[in-house]
C-alpha cells in the first residue's frame, strides 16, 4: 500500500512539473527576447539627464524626445520597450555587454563607431552647437576656443571634435558626466564654454534662468541613429527598426513627435 502510495505521488509531481514547464515563459539570456510567445523586450540606455531629449520631469518621470521615439518604435514592432538610465560614459560598455538592446542618447554616427557597431538609419539631423557666458562676444567656432577652457561630455563625439581640431593641445578640455553640470560651469565663469547639440543648448538658454547663450553657428553637421551589437539577433531587429522609422517618417509621426519637443523639425536632412 505505501509502495503504491509512493508511486502515485511521484506520479502526480512529475506531472505537476511538467505542466508548470509548459505554462511558464522562460525568459531567454539574449537581450530583446521571451521564448513563449510574449512581447519581445528591447532595453534602451539612456542618461536621462539630456534635457530635452531624455530627463526625469517634475513627478520623477522619465520623459523627452528619445524616450517618445522609442514608444512609437516599439508600438509598431510589438515590443516591450524598457528604458535603463546610466551615466553616458558608460552606455556603450553596456551595449557592448549585451545588458542593453540599444541607447538612445543623440548617438553621432562616426566612422570609428561604425567600425565596432551597426547602426540604424538617421532619425535625428541637427549641429554641434558652442554655449558660451551671455557677455562672450568672442567665441563664436572651433579657432576662437585656442586659450580656452571647454566642456564636453565625456566619451561622446563633441569631445572627438575637438580633440581632433586642436591637434596642438592648445584647447583645455574640460570632461563631464553631467550635461547640465557643464552649463552651470560657463554660467558661472569656470569654464569659457561648451560645445553640444544645438537645441539641447537653445533649450537650456530659453529654460535654465543661466546667464549663457548659442555662441555662433553650428560648428559641424551631425547625423545621429541607434547603435547595436554585431550579432544576428541585432541585424534582424535592426531591419524592423529601419523600416519603423522609415514609416515613421513618411507618415508624419517623427515630425509631430519633434515639433512637441523643439520648435522645428529636426527629423528631416
Amino acid at each position: 500500500m505505501k509502495r503504491n502510495l509512493l508511486k502515485l505521488t511521484i506520479t502526480m509531481l512529475v506531472l505537476t512539473l511538467g505542466l508548470t514547464a509548459c505554462t511558464t515563459g522562460k525568459v531567454d539570456t539574449e537581450v530583446g527576447t521571451l521564448s513563449n510567445g510574449d512581447k519581445p523586450i528591447v532595453k534602451v540606455g539612456m542618461s536621462g539627464g539630456y534635457k530635452p531629449y531624455t530627463f526625469i520631469d517634475q513627478n520623477g518621470e522619465l520623459t523627452g524626445f528619445d524616450v517618445a521615439v522609442w514608444n512609437a518604435i516599439g508600438e509598431r514592432i510589438g515590443a516591450q520597450i524598457v528604458f535603463e538610465t546610466s551615466e553616458f560614459s558608460g552606455l556603450f560598455g553596456k551595449l557592448d555587454n549585451s545588458q542593453l538592446t540599444t541607447i538612445a542618447n543623440q548617438i553621432t554616427i562616426t566612422d570609428e563607431r561604425k567600425e565596432k557597431y551597426l547602426f540604424s538609419v538617421p532619425y535625428v539631423y541637427y549641429g554641434a552647437q558652442l554655449v558660451v557666458h551671455s557677455d562672450n562676444e568672442d567665441i563664436v567656432d572651433l579657432s576662437s576656443l585656442i586659450g580656452k577652457k571647454v566642456g564636453v561630455s565625456l566619451g561622446s563625439n563633441y569631445e572627438t571634435i575637438i580633440r581632433e581640431y586642436d591637434v596642438e593641445n592648445e584647447i583645455e578640455i574640460i570632461t563631464y558626466e553631467d550635461y547640465q553640470a557643464s552649463l552651470r560651469d560657463v554660467s558661472l565663469g569656470r569654464i569659457d564654454a561648451v560645445l553640444n547639440d544645438k537645441l539641447a543648448g537653445l533649450t537650456a538658454v530659453t529654460e535654465s534662468g543661466l546667464d549663457i547663450k548659442l555662441g555662433g553657428e553650428p560648428v559641424s553637421e551631425l547625423f545621429n541613429a541607434f547603435p547595436f551589437i554585431k550579432t544576428d539577433d541585432s541585424q534582424a531587429l535592426l531591419l524592423q527598426v529601419n523600416e519603423v522609422i522609415e514609416s515613421l517618417k513618411s507618415d508624419g509621426t517623427l515630425s509631430s513627435i519633434s515639433l512637441e519637443w523643439f520648435p522645428i523639425d529636426i527629423t528631416q536632412e
